[in-house]
């Protein structure tokens, strides 16, 4: 598989005039130190909205239990409700998707930052991403789970509709493989370190 991948790296490399052997995918300055600052900025700007719907839930709650504020805010409708505990429990469910979404790309910077560290196959980097997929299984599970409180417990119609997409189940499986590949190579090289 190794031999492959060399393979068409080198034939591309050659096709290309050589432009793949200027870019490096390990290292400091390289495509992993990139994507590792680029996942930073994005993981505070998580946090920035992740704190701004959990103020919106608890305002939404308080609203819904002060009878005097909910008649005259009726007429305004915040993920397809009124303000007070549905639409409190919609953006409730956002959020705790919001939550799994920082804990990715929480773990994403990790990985790439031992890849930065010219280290991917860290034996943590297996830890970390099985627990990606855990997490992006949640996710799809919490969007279920709350399609269906929408449409059963609130006879609403949910947001979007309901539509099974296999997209996320895919990328669960892929990230599970590439787990099983980041252990096998960071059982390689402990074996290669104790034979030297």
């Amino acid at each position: 598989m190794f031999a492959f991948l060399f393979a068409m790296k080198r034939e591309a490399n050659s096709f290309l005039g050589g432009a793949f052997s200027m870019i490096r995918a390990l290292g400091p300055g390289s495509v992993s130190s990139f994507l590792k600052v680029i996942l930073d900025v994005f993981y505070y700007a998580l946090w920035v909205a992740a704190l701004g719907v959990a103020v919106g839930v608890l305002g939404l709650l308080l609203i819904s239990f002060d009878p005097q504020i909910v008649p005259p805010m009726a007429r305004i409708r915040i993920m397809g409700a009124a303000p007070g505990l549905v639409s409190a429990l919609r953006l409730a469910g956002t959020e705790l998707s919001l939550i799994g979404v920082i804990v990715i790309v929480q773990r994403l910077r990790r990985i790439f930052g031992a890849m930065t560290a010219g280290d991917p196959f860290h034996p943590d980097n297996v830890r970390r991403l099985r627990v990606t997929a855990l997490v992006l299984a949640l996710i799809e599970l919490n969007r279920y789970l709350f399609v269906a409180l929408d449409h059963f417990v609130f006879g609403l119609r949910p947001l979007g509709g309901f539509n099974l997409d296999f997209t996320p189940w895919f990328a669960v499986l892929v990230i599970v493989v590439l787990a099983e590949v980041f252990r096998e190579g960071a059982r390689l090289r402990r074996d290669a370190e104790l034979t030297i």
